[in-house]
């Protein structure tokens, strides 16, 4: 039974992976717009109706990811180096995950074009990262020992996730994020001083 299963998981672990590698190649291509559902259904030979078992819509269909994102959120606070504060982590992680390492990735860029350029892709994903504000604040709540309504952990991980949106349009965005976290930085160390967090 554990092996059928585990080869049921497998072909649909196989189908929704098919089904996004073919929207992003087709929106790369012609461009979001321009794709239809059923265009990509039929690219990894499959139905719209499985299409759907796979994902909720359109722009999901981009970002497949989201457990993931928010677990390596999560890692980022919890499994940072000794000595490293908590905003410096996060600092890394989101200019790492928004807007890629130091050497560009063509194959990265062309995905951040996309999403840039195109309104719904643009709203989703900032929808989709916002999502993970409230793990976010909870893991940082944890990683202090401070409560987990704690205020000053919610607004670091709300400001912390905005921070590349703030960017979005600047001349020098890596520039803007480091300078936004700067703020946090600074203004979180001040709270630790206030006797509240200490992480």
């Amino acid at each position: 039974m554990s092996e059928t299963m585990g080869r049921r998981e497998r072909k649909k672990a196989a189908t929704r992976q098919a089904l996004a590698d073919a929207a992003l190649r087709l929106f790369l291509e012609r461009g979001y717009d321009q794709v239809s559902i059923k265009d990509v259904a039929d690219a990894a030979d499959v139905s719209t109706t499985t299409l759907f078992k796979h994902f909720p819509g359109k722009e999901a269909l981009v970002f497949d990811e989201d457990a993931d994102l928010e677990a390596a959120l999560v890692a980022a606070v919890r499994e940072r180096p000794q000595g490293q504060s908590i905003p410096a982590a996060l600092r890394a992680h989101v200019i790492h995950a928004k807007l890629g390492s130091a050497t560009p990735d063509p194959g990265f860029a062309r995905f951040v074009q996309l999403t840039e350029e195109t309104p719904a892709l643009r709203e989703y994903a900032h929808r989709m990262w916002m999502r993970h504000e409230t793990a976010l604040a909870r893991a940082i709540a944890e990683d202090i020992g401070a409560p987990e309504d704690d205020i000053a952990c919610a607004a670091l991980a709300h400001f912390a996730l905005e921070a590349a949106s703030l960017a979005r349009g600047r001349a020098n965005p890596r520039q803007a994020v480091e300078r936004a976290f700067d703020l946090l930085e600074h203004g979180w160390q001040a709270a630790a001083r206030s006797g509240a967090p200490k992480g």
